[in-house]
């Protein structure tokens, strides 16, 4: 009896194991570097809550929204908000699946334990700059918002020639705030949680006046996603309190 009972639990154990095994998925992500710090610590959380295995392919949000209208597919689709509205236009997300999760707010960023910079004022900023030996942003080139944005700030202030020389960009969807580690630069321009991903690397303060910028993030089920559901539980855990408050300790803002 106490054999056949034992024999039973061990068929039971198996066949739910089974069953786990058949529900887990392996969801193929899109995500914008801008949440990477952030993704790093909560995809284990939520892999091990779900038995779902997650793959991220980490790019700019610009150069992943290109990919997914060039025809390339993922199950979720991490990005900034504009883009997303792009692409649900487009057709290329499931409607109903979009969420907006955090913002950031772009800031200027040096080497801990260095002189501070003044950037009170757009005036303020300007000279910074123009003092500073070098400086660091994301490559416009490769489609990162804040190059994008910070390049179109260094024209209005008139300066593009005389930072054309001193300006370093980090490798493409890489952190500006390495080439302050590095030596490269003595200031460095990117969303503030980006700036603290990179140890060692000290928050000045946002961008001033009218030159402040938040930029706002999204995610969606990619339309014909082959892990939907999977997806969809991922976008909304990237709402849920759990993941929250680990974007509001690594420097975001609620969306």
């Amino acid at each position: 009896m106490d054999r056949n009972a034992s024999r039973l639990a061990a068929i039971a154990v198996f066949l739910l194991t089974q069953v786990a095994f058949v529900s887990a998925a392996e969801i193929k992500v899109f995500s914008t570097i801008g949440v990477k710090g952030v993704l790093e610590d909560l995809i284990p959380k939520f892999e091990k809550q779900t038995g779902h295995k997650v793959n991220v392919t980490w790019s700019t949000a610009a150069l992943l929204t290109k990919r997914v209208q060039a025809g390339e597919r993922a199950d979720a689709l991490i990005l900034i908000k504009g883009d997303v509205a792009n692409l649900l236009k487009e057709g290329k997300i499931t409607p109903g699946t979009d969420t907006l999760f955090a913002q950031s707010i772009f800031a200027i960023g040096v080497k801990a334990g260095t002189a501070k910079p003044d950037i009170s004022s757009p005036e303020a900023l300007k000279k910074a700059l123009l003092a500073a030996k070098g400086v660091s942003y994301s490559n416009p080139t490769s489609g990162g918002a804040s190059g994008v944005y910070i390049e179109k700030q260094i024209e209005k202030m008139g300066i593009t020639e005389q930072l054309k020389d001193k300006t370093k960009f980090p490798p493409s969807g890489g952190f500006s705030g390495t080439l302050l580690i590095s030596g490269e630069a003595d200031i460095a321009v990117q969303s503030k949680p980006e700036l603290l991903h990179v140890p060692g690397v000290e928050v000045v303060g946002p961008l001033p006046g009218d030159m402040a910028f938040t930029v706002v993030y999204a995610a969606a089920v990619q339309t014909g996603a082959a892990q939907a559901e999977a997806a969809k539980a991922l976008v909304n855990y990237m709402k849920s309190p759990e993941a929250q408050a680990v974007f509001k300790a690594m420097g975001y803002d609620p969306a």
